[in-house]
Order: structure tokens, then sequence, then C-alpha cells
């Protein structure tokens, strides 16, 4: 399977099952989306009236550029046949029931009251609770236990806002110190925070220790102010911000992340990632709201067609600043064209519910933070590990072949099937397929991949 597409001044052709991407000329780039469809001579018959008088349009040039296609065809760089599906079952039954890296909710409440919050204000439909200590340190025994002979440990200290228990994250924080050497294994933790409580100790602490940090900042203050708001109705922008620059410029060029959502009010979320630059900011991220169609907030179809247009201006913004001097990185454009993720990732996808789980304040496991509060898909406890084999066996069989609409979707194998939570929460099964992220993942791929392509043409230049 080919994508061929047009964006950036650039014609670009991408084989799906073999990664490779060429930007190619007019001629080429006909002849690539006719070529599986018709025979040589009828092809290059056909093209030689369309093509008479054109540069390259002489019987023995269109001769040369089909033989060059079909020489990148003979050489696994184009109409690569799919060869993975077989795997897709036996990779995830290899890893062994290995588990990378955990969620820890260590506060399920919130000092913000964000309307469009799908942990509902940080309960998950359920009561306010901290995590203990204890719970949090036999959640990273579990995980531990259950790593085999990983060393590479992921822990997110999620909420609600984490910063509400920081004790206690300090305190696991230094467990894991504790036993990382003695257990062979390396912890790299994330902390994500609205930043209402950072201070300096909070600083000192999230740059010394937390492999990444993001914070949620929604962009322009009326867009931000309009949903993250406190208990009172009042906005939070000018009270986080210049905590997040202080943050940040305490960082050092560590990893960090400013988290945005984009909702229906605010579908023109370019303006929202130009406030962030226009702070200082440059490690970037805007993700669609997700929510009950029937809410304000949620994106609709005539929002959709302003959503593609600003991820193709935002790949504009990134090629012109890149060129002055200064880029700056979107989360969704990032993308390694030469290795990228192993076939096993592009396969299985993020590993929710078996690679990957999200800890309540009680302990209890979940495939990830956004089935927490789904009784129906709790899986265990980090005392006595997975005791519901079944759910956990419904997640291992979400790869990118478990969904038939996949099946002919040219971006199967940088999506890896999708995110399960959202195609649950909006087919009611952790297989189907929510349409309308589909649409916007397709259109940040094709961004993605141009810009990579623009900055290999620049290179060569």
């Amino acid at each position: 399977m080919t994508h061929l597409y047009r964006q950036g001044g650039l014609n670009i052709v991408l084989d799906t099952c073999s990664g490779s991407v060429h930007t190619v000329d007019d001629l080429a780039y006909e002849m690539i989306g006719r070529y599986e469809n018709e025979g040589r001579d009828e092809l290059l018959c056909s093209m030689a009236g369309a093509w008479a008088g054109r540069e390259g349009g002489s019987r023995e040039e269109l001769a040369e550029c089909y033989d060059q296609i079909t020489e990148l065809k003979r050489r696994g760089r184009l109409f690569t046949p799919d060869t993975f599906e077989p795997l897709a079952g036996e990779l995830k039954h290899r890893s062994g029931g290995i588990v990378k890296a955990l969620c820890l909710h260590v506060a399920h409440t919130c000092n913000l009251n964000c309307s469009y919050c799908f942990a509902s204000q940080g309960k998950y439909h359920g009561e306010r609770a901290l995590m203990s200590y204890e719970v949090g340190r036999q959640a990273l025994d579990f995980l531990v236990a259950h790593s085999g002979t990983r060393r590479n440990l992921e822990v997110d200290f999620f909420g609600g806002e984490p910063l509400m228990n920081f004790d206690v994250v300090k305190r696991l924080v230094a467990y894991a110190r504790f036993i990382e050497k003695e257990k062979n294994k390396n912890f790299r933790f994330t902390l994500t925070t609205n930043g209402m409580l950072i201070d300096d100790d909070v600083i000192e602490f999230a740059n010394r220790e937390c492999h990444n940090v993001v914070l949620s900042l929604d962009g322009r203050r009326e867009v931000h102010d309009r949903f993250r708001v406190d208990y009172a109705g009042h906005g939070s922008w000018d009270r986080i911000v210049p905590k997040f620059q202080k943050l940040v410029k305490a960082r050092g060029g560590k990893n960090y992340y400013m988290r945005g959502t984009f909702t229906h009010h605010n579908p023109d979320f370019l303006k929202d990632i130009e406030a962030m630059l226009d702070l200082g900011f440059t490690e970037l991220s805007m993700e669609p709201v997700v929510c009950d169609p029937k809410d304000p907030s949620a994106l609709t179809e005539e929002d959709k067609a302003v959503v593609m247009k600003q991820y193709e201006l935002l790949a504009d913004l990134m090629l012109r600043r890149r060129k002055e001097g200064k880029p700056f990185t979107f989360y969704h454009y990032m993308i390694d064209l030469t290795g990228g993720p192993c076939i096993y990732k592009r396969i299985s996808g993020c590993g929710s519910g078996t690679e990957y789980m999200a800890v309540t304040p009680w302990g209890d496991l979940y495939p990830c933070h956004q089935f927490v509060g789904e009784e129906m898909f709790r899986l265990g406890d980090v005392w006595q590990g997975v005791t519901q084999p079944e759910t956990q066996a419904e997640f291992a069989a979400c790869n990118v072949y478990a969904r038939p609409e996949c099946r002919t979707c040219w971006a199967r194998l940088y999506c890896s099937g999708g995110c399960a939570a959202n195609a649950y929460h909006a087919t009611g099964s952790v297989t189907g397929v929510y349409a309308y992220g589909c649409d916007l993942f397709r259109k940040r791929m094709e961004c993605a991949i141009m810009l990579e392509a623009a900055k290999t043409l620049e290179s060569e230049a």
C-alpha cells in the first residue's frame, strides 16, 4: 500500500509497510499513483499523450521513470506487501507479561474544576482520595517484580493533581532510588501537573528527579481561563504561567511538555501554540478533547475542517521557524523516518493493560489512566497482581490487526491501532474505531512526514 499526498510544496509518497518516504516530481507522482492499476504499455501510452511537450514527457523518459519505480518495488521500497500480521499475537506473547510502566494516581482530587476533564475533576467517578506511601511503595515493588530483566522503568505521578500529595511523591522517589541499584533498575519519573502548587521545592525536586515534566496550559489566557478554573470560578492562567516559566528556565534543557487541550471553543488552536511560543515555551503539545458528543466542549464535524487546516498551518510555522533558527517541538509531529519504533511497537501499540497500567490510590490496577473508575476494566491490585486475566487478554489482543478498518489504512503502522480508551468511549469496544480521532491522526502524520522530508532535503541542499 502507498499513500500519496501534496503538502509544503512537496509531492510525497509513503510506502506503508516498508516505511519508505519518497519526494518525487509530478511525473513520478502521477505514475506511482497509477502503477498498480495499469500495465506498462498501457500506462506509458496513456501518459505519453497527456505529458507530450512537458518536461520529462518523452517516451524514453516515461519508460525510464517506470523502470525506476519497478526497481524500487523490487528492492522493497514501494508497494511492499504486509507480512506483519502473523507476528501480531506472537510478538505480544513473547513479551511474557513484562510490565514496563505505571501511572501512579497519587491524588484522586484536584484544586481546579475543569469542565472538560475526563477524570471528573480528579475523582474518576468515585471518591476523592490520596495514595498512601504504603500503597505507592507496593506499586513500585509490583513494577520491579513484574519487569523481568528490563532495566529502565517508567513511573508517571498523575492525578487529579499529584502535587496535592507531594510528600508521598518525594518519599516514593526516595524509595525507588534506594532499591534501584540492588534490583538493577533505573526509574524514570514523570510529573504531570496543573502548576497551581509549584514552588521552589517542587522546581528543585522535579528538575533533579524527573526525566520529564508535563505542564498543563491551554494556550491563550482567554482560552485557558474558560475551562481551567478553580472552585470559585477564577481562571488560573495568571497564577501558573510565571511558575511554569521559572520551572522551565531552571530545568536547563531537560525534557518537559506544555500540554494543552483544544475544544469546540478553540479549534483554531494554532493561536494557542503561538501564545505558548510568545511565553518562551518550545516543547509543545495540543490534544483534541475527547468527551461525550453532547458536551458543549466536544469537537464537531464542522470543527474538523478548521482543525485539519490548523495542523497544516502549524507545520508551515515549524518550517519557517526552523529556517529562522528558532525551532520548536510539537509532540504529535515527532517522528523518526530512519529508525522509529520497532515493528513490535508498530503492531502492538501502547501496551495498555499489559506493559503499562494505572494504579489508583487504593492500589487497584487498571489498563490505563483513562479506564480508571470503569469497574469492568479493573485488572487486580498491586498485592495480588492481575486477577482478571480475561480482561487483560482483551487488551493483549488490541493490536493493529484487531480492527478491520485498520487493515486498509495507510497510517496503521504509525498509530498501531489507536487508543483503546478513545475507541471504547466512542464505540463501546476497546477494538472499536474512533473515526474522528483517526482523521485527525492521519492529518498529523502527513504533516509530520512532510516536515521530516523537508528537513532531509534541506540537509542535502
